[in-house]
């Protein structure tokens, strides 16, 4: 899981100052004239990413996992958008086995000022398969899950629930079920957001791994109930 060279494990306000520019100048010749500063952000991200393996190591199975792997380009993909701006404004990675395609649900961090950084995870953008099999568990044992999610700890933690919801029972499900708001989700990913200041902390990997440990039991049963017979994987 070691990168090339010794990499500091913390961001620097100069990562923060190089994003904050690249919005204001997205385009291919700043870009290219500022590659300097773009290579040290990405090597200030190669260290948090390299301390994050290490303290995930502890509780999931990522020994054949490299930080160029869980790494996503800055580059974007414009073919089919109306935005044709070249440049994602944030830095990310994802950790899961093998790195960001581990076809898993996996870990989520993505990097941005003005308080826009985050850690997350959970089921987006299931296929239909899966989705039937989340509301099918639900209809048949809800407790498992609400017992993760609704634990303090985690709820003081993740108090954000992202994704969307049907306006009504879904198909096959009364409108009284006594666990439609969970039966209407078709995505629920939960969020922890981090201030400028606490990514520029130097603590801040440690952050990470302590944020994914508590995700871990939500994402062990997501990928258990989609993943355990092998059917069609998600990413995030």
């Amino acid at each position: 899981m070691a990168t090339k060279g010794v990499q500091k494990s913390a961001f620097t306000s100069q990562t923060f100052e190089f994003l904050q520019d690249l919005v204001q100048h997205n385009n291919r010749e700043w870009f290219q004239a500022n590659r300097a500063r773009y290579d040290a952000a990405k090597a200030e991200l190669c260290g948090v990413v390299e301390r994050v393996l290490t303290g995930m190591s502890a509780f999931e199975p990522l020994a054949n996992t490299a930080v160029k792997d869980c790494i996503f380009r800055i580059n974007r993909d414009i073919r089919f958008s109306k935005d044709k701006a070249p440049y994602k404004s944030h830095l990310a990675f994802a950790i899961g086995p093998g790195g960001r395609h581990s076809g898993r649900i996996d870990y989520y961090v993505q990097i941005q000022p003005g308080k826009q950084s985050f850690l997350g995870a959970g089921m987006w953008q299931p296929t239909p398969a899966n989705l039937a099999k989340f509301r099918q568990e639900i209809d048949y044992n809800a407790g498992e899950l609400k017992q993760i999610i609704e634990a303090e700890e985690f709820r003081t933690y993740f108090p954000e629930a992202h994704g969307e919801s049907t306006k009504t029972a879904p198909k096959g499900y009364p409108a009284d079920h006594p666990e439609l708001d969970l039966l209407r989700r078709k995505e629920l990913f939960f969020v922890h957001r981090f201030s400028d200041k606490d990514v520029l902390k130097a603590g801040f990997a440690d952050e990470i791994v302590k944020g994914s440990r508590l995700l871990k039991p939500y994402c062990d049963f997501l990928n258990y109930l989609f993943f355990d017979e092998k059917e069609e994987s998600i990413t995030l």
